[in-house]
């Protein structure tokens, strides 16, 4: 591509996340260690303006969608949740997003002008949840700032078109991020200007409700980043051609409203990095207009500005939606993946000596993947940053902070980087939850400690993967006398092959924990596991159980498809716990384009050497997968030069060959495309085209055929106890009543466990 303009520290960072897991002590950092405690710069104070924050830890702003009353004033739900990260040490908690912009951003009103976003624009509707919220927080010593921003604008939903005849709206017309044939309309300047007093008065509000800062989302391509990035604030007239002049106006109302002590944080990304991250492919149609983002430069000068106006601290990232791995790293990227973008932050405010209005340094905050003491400590002491953000970390353990500072660092709860609970929750409409922590944003019905059972009861537990451990260990705890069998002899279930990939580095820190909980049970309930035990109906019957709960998992699904026989076949999960079978085979066609599927391939192209190619029967890879976990995944994999074949059926098999009836028609979506969405089943696009069906037969050259096709429910040993009626109560968990995800699993097992 001619004329593409490129930063080369930019196009470092970007491509450093593709095969950082070759450096062994890049892995190393994201064990859960506990090697530099005393965490002495993690626990130290920090003064931001006026206000002390009591350690360096800030509980980054994860949306709070679905934790209002649909006049957006915060519910209960919304409360208990924050109360409970500040029960557990955090310095500093940031809310969600509070939009400021409701009747101007049509695409944060439902139906009827339902909200689904907490509010603070209507004082006395929603005033009193706002200041309760506060004390609740204020009560352990934590600090909560709320994060305010003009609105979504091209990455709003654009079903406000079709519920009120509105068109989402932008700062110039652009695309629509989740259907890029929608146009987002320009916003006038009244408008704008309109939001920037919207903004002071939420402010306003928020000193009033005894709130300890206000925090602007400007970053990741939302409203706010839409007017101050030339990549999407395309205006040639006007006052707000001057791409920072709406960011700076927004600050210095705020300011002027709050007074001069009252902190604002401000949330930026230095750089977009979609010129990094796709090169030749922005001439795309949804990606053409956004070439001339911000230079590194361009964003350090326009934080210099905002410093000016009157903002005190930063935190800085890189990415947006149109890369949205990057700005919402999943498990895949490498631990501290931004420390070094926040290092170049402080570096320029130490060499311009530029200062806060209050004369003081900016303290600038890291993010990206630093729920590890030992990291985060050691970036702290180096100088990288001033303060940690914790997001996902502090959802699946509220008490990382006081573990970390007790040196209980085996005892946290380790992320998973699914992003099933969290990330994907949002964007399906959901409020926040955690795979691994069932009590995450249900801190409003489940007591922090289970309740002892009313009667103890004798509990057998079949298999020890992610559901079966957390029912076991939990209704040991509560008095129950459990017993954890498990045909293998490692812990963990689907999680063994799943943690192989060294991008699934996190899933061996899960299982740790998963181990040592057994063993704290086993040490402290009584709860006895038998390793290597297959457990059966009859025998389970003879020992003459109370209750019964079958977690055996899933069974393999299989391809019944001639020539099968011929061909060399393997399962993916067997593939992954034993590589030997790979043998000297060259080329591996993977059948299955789901989480498993491309991540094996992945595997096996970056880490065996392998040419793979995938195949897949629907039109999109890593269908109902989180956006930036399947966009990591599916770009590498086309860096890689994996191939991925969608709307292509398998039909048979052959020795050295997988025969495949493949839909070449021009209608077939590009399985590489990572920079919009897959639409939920129940949205429909009006406007995409219609699959047209234009099928050609291949034979794809296979020395090894890897079969990812997903399984079905394990149910045989649960039914058959129900016909024996192996004891009183039986009850089936996890993929062997419905083949899903951790979280679903395990949140499952958690209720079930309360309930024995």
């Amino acid at each position: 591509m001619a004329n593409l303009q490129t930063d080369s520290r930019v196009k470092q960072w970007v491509d450093s996340y593709a095969r950082w897991f070759d450096d062994d002590g890049a892995l190393e950092k994201g064990k859960m260690t506990g090697n530099l405690y005393p965490y002495t710069a993690m626990f130290s104070p920090i003064q931001i303006n006026r206000t002390t924050v009591k350690n360096r830890l800030v509980m980054a702003p994860m949306g709070n969608i679905c934790m209002c009353e649909e006049t957006g004033r915060p519910n209960d739900k919304m409360i208990q949740y924050f109360i409970e990260r500040a029960k557990g040490g955090v310095g500093l908690i940031t809310s969600g997003l509070i939009p400021v912009s409701f009747g101007i951003d049509n695409s944060i009103i439902e139906l009827d002008k339902l909200s689904y976003f907490p509010r603070i624009d209507r004082s006395r509707t929603v005033f009193a949840a706002w200041r309760d919220l506060a004390a609740g927080v204020h009560s352990y010593g934590a600090k909560f700032f709320i994060q305010l921003t003009p609105g979504l604008g091209r990455v709003g939903n654009p079903q406000c078109l079709v519920n009120s005849l509105k068109f989402p709206v932008s700062a110039s017309m652009n695309p629509n991020f989740y259907m890029a044939q929608v146009p987002c309309m320009p916003l006038s300047g009244h408008k704008l200007k309109k939001i920037i007093k919207n903004a002071g008065q939420a402010a306003a509000d928020a000193h009033a409700a005894n709130i300890d800062g206000v925090y602007l989302h400007g970053h990741e391509g939302y409203l706010l980043e839409q007017m101050t990035n030339p990549a999407f604030n395309r205006r040639k007239l006007g006052h707000f051609a001057d791409w920072q002049a709406f960011g700076v106006d927004m600050v210095k109302e705020i300011r002027r409203r709050v007074g001069e002590h009252f902190p604002i944080m401000y949330r930026i990304d230095l750089s977009l990095a979609l010129n990094e991250t796709y090169g030749d492919r922005m001439d795309n149609k949804s990606l053409r207009k956004f070439k001339n983002g911000r230079t590194v430069e361009m964003t350090l000068d326009y934080m210099r500005a905002l410093v000016k106006a009157g903002v005190d601290m930063f935190d800085v990232d890189l990415g947006c939606y149109d890369n949205w791995w990057l700005p919402h790293p999943p498990g895949s990227m490498p631990p501290g993946c931004f420390l070094d973008v926040a290092k170049t932050v402080k570096d320029y405010f130490r060499k311009n000596n530029i200062k806060s209005n209050a004369g003081m340094e900016i303290p600038v905050v890291a993010v990206g993947k630093l729920g590890y003491p030992d990291l985060a400590e050691s970036a702290l002491r180096a100088g990288q940053c001033d303060m940690v953000m914790l997001g996902r970390p502090l959802l699946a353990d509220p008490q990382w902070p006081n573990k970390a500072y007790a040196g209980k660092v085996a005892d946290i709860l380790p992320c998973i980087g699914c992003q099933e609970g969290c990330l994907n929750e949002f964007v399906e409409g959901g409020h926040p939850q955690c795979a691994v922590n069932p009590r995450t944003a249900f801190e409003d019905v489940y007591p922090a400690v289970p309740p002892k059972a009313e009667k103890s009861k004798k509990v057998a537990v079949v298999g020890a993967g992610p559901a079966g451990v957390m029912l076991a260990v939990t209704a040991a705890e509560r008095g129950h006398a459990v017993t954890l069998f498990e045909k293998n002899g490692e812990i963990g279930g689907r999680l063994i092959p799943g943690g192989v990939p060294k991008i699934k580095y996190e899933i061996q820190n899960y299982r740790r924990w998963l181990e040592a909980q057994v063993d704290r049970a086993a040490r402290d309930y009584g709860l006895v596991f038998r390793p290597h035990t297959a457990a059966d109906a009859e025998a389970l019957k003879a020992e003459g159980y109370d209750a019964i709960v079958f977690a055996i998992g899933s069974a393999e699904s299989r391809l019944p498809l001639p020539g099968a026989e011929t061909a060399n076949i393997v399962q993916a999960t067997e593939l992954l716990v034993k590589p030997e079978l790979l043998g000297d085979a060259k080329n591996v066609v993977v059948v299955g384009a789901g989480v498993v599927g491309c991540e094996t391939a992945h595997w096996l192209k970056y880490e065996q050497g392998r040419e793979a190619t995938v195949v897949e029967m629907t039109p999109f890879i890593m269908n109902k997968v989180c956006t930036a976990n399947r966009g990591y995944l599916i770009h590498h994999l086309y860096t890689a030069g994996v191939k991925l074949l969608n709307c292509t059926r398998v039909t048979g098999f052959e020795k050295g060959g997988v025969k495949v009836m493949r839909n070449v028609s021009p209608t077939v979506p590009d399985p590489y495309v990572t920079w919009h969405p897959i639409l939920p089943e129940n949205v429909e696009n009006p406007l995409a085209p219609k699959l047209k069906v234009e099928e050609r037969e291949e034979t794809l050259p296979a020395d090894l055929v890897v079969i990812a096709a997903g399984g079905r429910p394990d149910e045989a040993m649960y039914f058959e106890a129900q016909r024996l009626h192996a004891a009183d109560e039986i009850y089936n968990i996890g993929d062997s009543f419905h083949v899903g995800k951790v979280h679903e699993a395990v949140r499952s097992a958690y209720a079930l466990a309360l309930s024995l």
